[in-house]
Order: C-alpha cells, then sequence, then structure tokens
C-alpha cells in the first residue's frame, strides 16, 4: 500500500496495480466498486485493504479451514476466467463473498453468479454480507460443491476458491462446451491455478498455471490427506498425498541435523517460477517432493519460513526458497543429492520457467496418457489422470 494513501479500494488498486496482479480496466473498476470493508465487518481498515487474505474461521488446532482471498490472487484468477458481460458463474467456496461479489460486477446484470458454501454459518455470513453491499443478486447456496449445482447449469464459467485434488465430474458436466473451469489443483506439494478448457476429446486442458495456496476442498470428494504435522505441529509438510510417510521417522532425523548447499545461488522467485516445477516433474524415485511451512513465531528443527521438501527413507532435506541457496540435511544426504542433480538438471535445461508448463486430465476410463512433453509426469487422480509437462 503506497504511504500517501489511507487504506480504500483506491490504494488496493493503486498496490495491485503496481505489483502486476491487476491489469483488467474491468476489473479494476470492479475492485472500486465494491466495499471489501462490508465482508470483512469490524476488521480495521488498514487490515481489510492489504493485499493478502485473512482467516475467518480456523479448526480447533488452529488451521484455517475458509479465508478472504487475498485480493491480488483473485485477480490473477478472475482474470484467468476471461469474464464478460452476460455470462453464467458458478463458485466453489463462497467464504466472505467478496469474490463473487466482483465477478458479478463483471458479469453485470444481464450475468449471474452462484456460489456455494460448505459451512453453513460461512455460508450464512456470506449472504449477510453480500445484502450489506447491495449485491443481493448473488445467489448463495450451502451444500458440498463437488456436486456443482444443477439447476442454474449450464455455465460458461466454473471457478473453485479451494485447492482440489481432481476436477469432479459433476464440473465439466455442467460446464458449456467452450467453457472454462479455474481451480487450484494439487501437483504433488503444491498447487497450481489453472484454467481448464474443455476439448474436442472430452479432456480438459490449461496453457496457464500460476502459483497459489488456498485451504481443500471438503467433503465427499476432498481427496487424500496431503497434510502432515510433524511434532508439535509446528511444522506442516504438504506433499502428494498418494504416500503417507512416517510423521515419527521425521522427527526423529532432527538428531542429525547438517547444513549443505545446492550448488547454485537462487533467488525466490526462481524457485516458485522455475526449479519447484521442474522438479516435480523430474524428481526420481523413491524420493517425494513436498512443500512445508513453519507457524509463525515458531523454529521447530531449526527451520523457519517454508520451502521445499524432499524426502527418502533416512534422509530428509529442507530448502527454504527465500534463501539463495542452503538446505538443512536431517539424517544422511541423499536428499541433497536428489536436490543437487535437479538443480542442475534445471540449469542444463536453460532454467525453463512455469510459463511452459502446461496441464491436462484425461478421464480415467481411457488409456493411461505419456507426457506430451519433457520433462512430463502423470499422475492418477479420482477420476482423472493428471499429465504435467513443460513445452
Amino acid at each position: 500500500m503506497t504511504t500517501d494513501q489511507a487504506p480504500s479500494a483506491e490504494s488496493l488498486v493503486a498496490e495491485l496495480k503496481q505489483g502486476g496482479s491487476l491489469r483488467d480496466a474491468r476489473l479494476e473498476q470492479a475492485f472500486l466498486r465494491v466495499p471489501r470493508e462490508a465482508f470483512l465487518p469490524g476488521l480495521p481498515l488498514d487490515q481489510v485493504y492489504a493485499d493478502r487474505a485473512i482467516p475467518i474461521k480456523r479448526d480447533p488446532d488452529g488451521s484455517v479451514v475458509s479465508s478472504s482471498s487475498q485480493p491480488g490472487m483473485m485477480a490473477l484468477m478472475i482474470e484467468q476466467l476471461r469474464l464478460a458481460p452476460g455470462l453464467n458463474v458458478l463458485e466453489i467456496g463462497a467464504g466472505t463473498g467478496y469474490n463473487a461479489a466482483i465477478m458479478q460486477e463483471m458479469v453485470g446484470k444481464t450475468g449471474r453468479v452462484t456460489t456455494i458454501e460448505y459451512d453453513p454459518v460461512i455460508a450464512g455470513q456470506a449472504q449477510d454480507n453480500l445484502q450489506r453491499a447491495a449485491m443481493s443478486m448473488v445467489t448463495v447456496v450451502q451444500g458440498d460443491g463437488a456436486v456443482g449445482f444443477a439447476p442454474r447449469a449450464a455455465y460458461d464459467r466454473i471457478i473453485a476458491t479451494v485447492g482440489v485434488w481432481d476436477i469432479p465430474n459433476a464440473w465439466a458436466r455442467q460446464l458449456k462446451p467452450r467453457g472454462i473451469i479455474v481451480a487450484p489443483i494439487w501437483l504433488e506439494g503444491w498447487q497450481y491455478s489453472a484454467a481448464f478448457q474443455a476439448q474436442p476429446d472430452g479432456s480438459l486442458f490449461s496453457e496457464r498455471n500460476l502459483p497459489c495456496g488456498f485451504v481443500r476442498l471438503r467433503g465427499a470428494l476432498a481427496g487424500p490427506q496431503v497434510e502432515m504435522r510433524v511434532g508439535t505441529g509446528a511444522l506442516v509438510i504438504y506433499t502428494g498425498g498418494s504416500v503417507q510417510f512416517d510423521t515419527q521417522s521425521i522427527a526423529m532425523l532432527s538428531e542429525d541435523i547438517s547444513e549443505g548447499y545446492l550448488g547454485l545461488r537462487l533467488e525466490a522467485r526462481e524457485w516458485t517460477q522455475g526449479v519447484i516445477p521442474f522438479l516435480l516433474l523430474t524428481l526420481p524415485t523413491p524420493f517425494i517432493a513436498g512443500s512445508y511451512y513453519i507457524a509463525e513465531g515458531q523454529q521447530p528443527y531449526g527451520l523457519e519460513d517454508g520451502g521445499v521438501v524432499i524426502l527418502s527413507r533416512g534422509s530428509v532435506c529442507f530448502i527454504p526458497t527465500h534463501d539463495t541457496g542452503r538446505a538443512l540435511v536431517f539424517g544422511g544426504a541423499d536428499a541433497l543429492l536428489a536436490a543437487q542433480d535437479v538443480v542442475s538438471a534445471w540449469e542444463r535445461a536453460g532454467k525453463p520457467t512455469l510459463e511452459r508448463l502446461r496441464l491436462r486430465l484425461t478421464p480415467r476410463d481411457e488409456v493411461k496418457p505419456t507426457p506430451q512433453g519433457t520433462p512430463g509426469r502423470v499422475f492418477e487422480r479420482g477420476d482423472h489422470y493428471l499429465e504435467a509437462w513443460m513445452v
């Protein structure tokens, strides 16, 4: 936020434009017209109009189960949707209702927005917030978002503001032939906001995929558990969900810690925009790739902030993405050596970036595909194969 502006929709828009996440003039006007404070009543304006996510509900263990999304990420995902006046939009995960209100401004009086919320209390609050903001055109539905909402289908656009393991078949069925589904999909321990477009062969293809982080979809199609809490819970590890690692073994490795280096100095952006997607497609078995997060103010096992984790039996390597090339190694050096190999291969490949990542979902009742590019991998999901590769 600029120092010479009081917290307001105008100051938020200025910050988003300066950061490069807000580039559409119509979307800019929507952010200016919809008051975020109506959706976060009681919060100070300097928090309301900061470009950050704001938790609105937590589990007893402190995990966030619902939040008001970061406005910058909202802008990028709405841009992926390519909204236009008159479109029919379905949102999975109402939260405060703010995102739905912004989209309603974008589709106008001739369009309509339906938002589904799993939690009945949060659904009621979203409805109240929308009425407070004079956005009663938005329809709030309480239910399991995984099944969509058939009564208002077919949809031109579907957007999920929750992390999904797979795109449910119900969403694809309720989408118009040329429609778009924007959803944060898990790729191992990381999420990417994919803009899937239905293809003539029945697959869903996404050409532009953005790093993001959202709470998980809840309900019958939430997918496998991807979160592991280690020790007291201050260290949280996210993996692909297909392999459940023994968290007790990880905690025991803290007795044998050493510092290692990757052989290449990397900035945080190089990790998120380059090395991490390359790592997820090239790390060999039996190693497991994931992300880790440290609770604020905690330093379990000497770790801070968050970053990349590589695990194998008897060896774990934590790589802080805010650092330049340092790693903390627990147990043997195998995981560190694997990380060094990946970084070297990424450099030899010309340092490919996230812009080259492509994602495709193919129904599981068809032959398992092979990646269309190198590097590439195919992951099994509930209803689909998730094919990921770099062009």
